[in-house]
């Protein structure tokens, strides 16, 4: 076969796969100017996530994973390298991002409704009213607040403030979502509720989604691939785990699989060492 036969076979393949990332990390480095030098989080990084993709990102307090959340949102200035959000690079922030912190930070004055509709309105300034309250509807139903839709945010509970910010998220169709231990603060049974929830409403859209978390269980029953990052300074991905379980997942067939409690040790004996 010659040269040119084999460059041609090799075309079509390296396209597709580059067509298929949606998250190109490339070189990342950040730096925080200190007192006595400069303190390097992350140096060097190399990632890309697929389209359609849930990743979820663990590792020790203070390794970067949530300054690594904030530069992809546009949030965190970039010190060196570059990321690329469907091939074009991030430079601020923007409606292709959905973010969901820790805390949903709701307008506690606005309804449920309301603190969606902000943002619909922003990203839909051309739909008409009645197409942007639908979506709202759509996605505050999505995530079982269908009676809650008139209540204040301060009238609701952590756990339903959440569920608000997560149809926020949702509600804007980004490209990519972006979600920073959005469970943390919850109690373990509404942690599971909403772990359960988030994983509805996604298997529908089908967004590219980033997740960081402390939890090991979270992050096996939730995503495609875990990414382990080394600690700080210079944090840089120590190893990446698939987790191929078939979608959609019921948490009892997860736990029972007879490949979990590998997973999970491997994840643990990452974070030991």
């Amino acid at each position: 076969m010659i040269m040119s036969e084999v460059i041609a076979m090799q075309e079509p393949e390296e396209k597709t796969i580059s067509e298929k990332i949606m998250l190109d990390i490339r070189n990342l480095t950040k730096i925080y100017p200190v007192r006595g030098g400069d303190y390097t989080v992350l140096e060097n990084l190399q990632l890309n996530i697929l389209k359609e993709e849930f990743i979820s990102i663990i590792g020790h307090s203070g390794c970067g994973k949530s300054t690594l959340l904030t530069m992809i949102a546009g949030l965190n200035c970039i010190s060196g390298g570059q990321i690329l959000l469907d091939g074009i690079p991030i430079t601020k922030p923007g409606p292709d991002r959905g973010v969901v912190f820790q805390s949903p930070s709701l307008f506690p004055w606005m309804t449920a409704m309301e603190n969606v509709l902000l943002g619909v309105e922003q990203v839909f300034p051309h739909a008409t009213k009645n197409d942007r309250i639908n979506i709202c509807k759509y996605y505050l139903d999505k995530v079982g607040l269908e009676n809650a839709f008139h209540k204040k945010a301060s009238e609701l509970s952590q756990g339903m403030q959440q569920r608000v910010g997560i149809a926020r998220a949702f509600a804007l169709k980004p490209k990519i979502l972006l979600l920073d231990e959005p469970f943390g603060m919850l109690d373990s049974l509404t942690r599971a509720e909403l772990q359960n929830v988030l994983l509805e409403v996604w298997n529908k859209e089908k967004i590219t989604a980033i997740m960081i978390t402390h939890d090991v269980d979270e992050s096996i029953f939730l995503a495609d691939r875990v990414i382990m990052m080394t600690s700080g300074p210079k944090a840089q991905i120590g190893d990446v785990l698939k987790i191929p379980f078939e979608r959609p997942r019921i948490r009892k067939e997860v736990i029972e699989h007879s490949d979990y409690y590998h997973y999970r040790r491997h994840l643990i004996n990452f974070l030991e060492h």
